[in-house]
């Protein structure tokens, strides 16, 4: 039978190393260098984005109902 509570243990202590490890430092370098180059780029938030894509919508209908009205 396994021993569940040596299995924790285990868990509870290799978390422990990870979390005041180099490989906590690493993510932390990390994520900071990825927030530098994204900070560089010329992005757009997902809601920017969202207001963005709905006034094309608008746009284009807009525009489509001026050529439907020219036409005519």
């Amino acid at each position: 039978m396994l021993n569940t509570k040596f299995f924790e243990e285990m868990s509870s202590k290799l978390n422990e190393a990870v979390a005041s490890g180099p490989a906590k430092d690493f993510e932390k370098n990390a994520r900071a260098l990825l927030a530098q180059g994204f900070a560089k780029l010329d992005l757009v938030s997902r809601e920017e984005y969202e207001v963005l894509a709905l006034r094309l919508e608008k746009l284009e209908a807009r525009v489509a109902a001026m050529e439907k009205q020219a036409q005519a």
